[in-house]
């Protein structure tokens, strides 16, 4: 069965045993039929032998009865809506809902949204011990909040703590549902793209210090649960890793980020700069806070291309523009940091990077233009499918003769491809060969 086919077996009988208590709950309420037993009579099912994602999570976090029945019940208005109807239930003496059994109205769901007031209800009616259990359970040192499970959503900081909503984050929402998290896609809230890299590492033509640098931060990646805690090395040093990848544009940046992602098992989320940065204050920070606390538990690679804009030099000016400056960079060096998991800045010139970022880099990887003979190796590589060269064409002397960076070669390999589909043929005239290379040097305001 398919991972969702076994989530909605143990998400249906979640419901059922959900609409059991609720049902047990207002008869207690409303002292109507059984009310000797109390809602924890009721035994939630048995997952011994559930092997659906959804099951595992709850063995895995070890939910209690209580934590179990409000993931359910943030679930509910997803799977089971109706279920929850009976909260609709008007007092007759007010003519309006009922106070205590909470709940909020969507702009186009038209059923009964649970809050905090919703689960108090369900899991004590009117007992305060079990109302301020709750209080625990929303508080920030609980598992819901530091996982990024499930919080209240409060719309103003003066209503009561229980009125907010009951959101369930969307990655536990696509695990319970789906069985996989989701990826975000860019958008203007998450101002972010995947970088997804089909090469592999006999691809990457670096120098071998450079590699040697790159598997430094590799080697971290792959062990920093050994060193951090077998080793007990978190009671010692920050956890995070932070490195500057800088050199000219196309010399492998990102194409490098997103191989070690790719074999470590990392997602790597390329941050779309000019995006973040806002001319109001306080607004450039809040892009970032979104970023990162979207990024906080999943442990993703967050690489910041051409990073200047953001992680440039302080200014030691005194006009407002200079502190709104200043107080941007203050709050990234405060959030690269805090961040448990790597990120990596890309710069073309270190000297653009401010000093207190710089001091706090554990690694700082200078990508150099390559040398002719690794230039040879990558003219090798772009031409070694099925389109190829026209005899004569001698790739050692271009690598002497052009002074080009790797991706440049990249883009002289599709201006190639462009030209010989024009010609309908799949070979390469030694005279599209260098226009392409003119192009490339054309766009840096050089002659080739």
């Amino acid at each position: 069965m398919e991972s969702y086919d076994l989530n909605a077996l143990s998400l249906a009988n979640e419901l059922d045993w959900l609409e059991v208590v609720i049902s047990r709950r207002f008869a207690i309420y409303f002292k109507q039929g059984d009310i000797n037993n109390e809602i924890d009579s009721i035994k939630p099912p048995d997952l011994s032998f559930d092997f659906s994602v959804y099951a595992n999570t709850v063995k895995t976090l070890k939910f209690n009865y209580e934590e179990r029945l409000i993931v359910i019940l943030s679930l509910a208005p997803h799977l089971r809506p109706q279920l929850l109807d009976v909260f609709f239930t008007k007092n007759a003496t007010f003519d309006r809902g009922f106070s205590e059994f909470g709940g909020l109205k969507g702009d186009n769901f038209g059923g009964f949204l649970p809050t905090g007031e919703t689960a108090a209800f369900i899991l004590g009616g009117n007992n305060i011990n079990s109302r301020i259990k709750l209080f625990e359970i929303f508080d920030s040192s609980h598992k819901f909040y530091r996982k990024k499970i499930l919080r209240l959503d409060i719309s103003k900081d003066n209503e009561p703590k229980l009125s907010g909503a009951l959101v369930l984050d969307q990655d536990y929402l696509d695990l319970f549902t789906l069985g996989r998290t989701h990826k975000p896609t860019f958008s203007t809230k998450f101002p972010a793209s995947l970088v997804d890299v089909k090469a592999d590492w006999n691809d990457l033509i670096l120098d071998s210090q450079i590699k040697k640098q790159i598997d430094h931060i590799y080697t971290w990646i792959k062990h920093n649960d050994m060193i951090m805690n077998d080793w007990e090395m978190k009671y010692k040093i920050k956890p995070g890793y932070r490195a500057l990848f800088y050199g000219p544009p196309g010399t492998g940046k990102t194409f490098t980020a997103g191989l070690i992602g790719k074999s470590t098992g990392k997602d790597v989320y390329k941050i779309d700069i000019s995006m973040m940065v806002s001319k109001w204050v306080g607004e450039t920070e809040k892009n970032l806070a979104r970023v990162f606390d979207m990024a906080e538990n999943k442990d993703w690679i967050l690489f910041f291309d051409e990073a200047d804009s953001l992680f440039g030099k302080r200014s030691e000016g005194g006009s407002s523009q200079d502190r709104y400056s200043n107080q941007q960079v203050s709050y990234l060096l405060q959030r690269t940091e805090e961040y448990p998991g790597t990120v990596i800045l890309s710069s073309n010139l270190k000297g653009n990077i401010d000093d207190a970022f710089i001091r706090r880099f554990q690694s700082m990887v200078h990508f150099q233009m390559p040398t002719d003979k690794e230039r040879f190796i990558l003219w090798q590589k772009a031409f070694d499918g099925r389109i190829n060269l026209e005899e004569g064409i001698d790739l050692k002397q271009i690598a002497k003769d052009y002074v080009i960076s790797g991706g440049a070669i990249v883009n002289v390999l599709k201006f190639c491809s462009i030209r010989a589909a024009q010609k309908k043929s799949a070979k390469v005239l030694k005279e599209d060969l260098i226009d392409g290379i003119k192009s490339e040097f054309l766009k840096e305001g050089k002659t080739a």
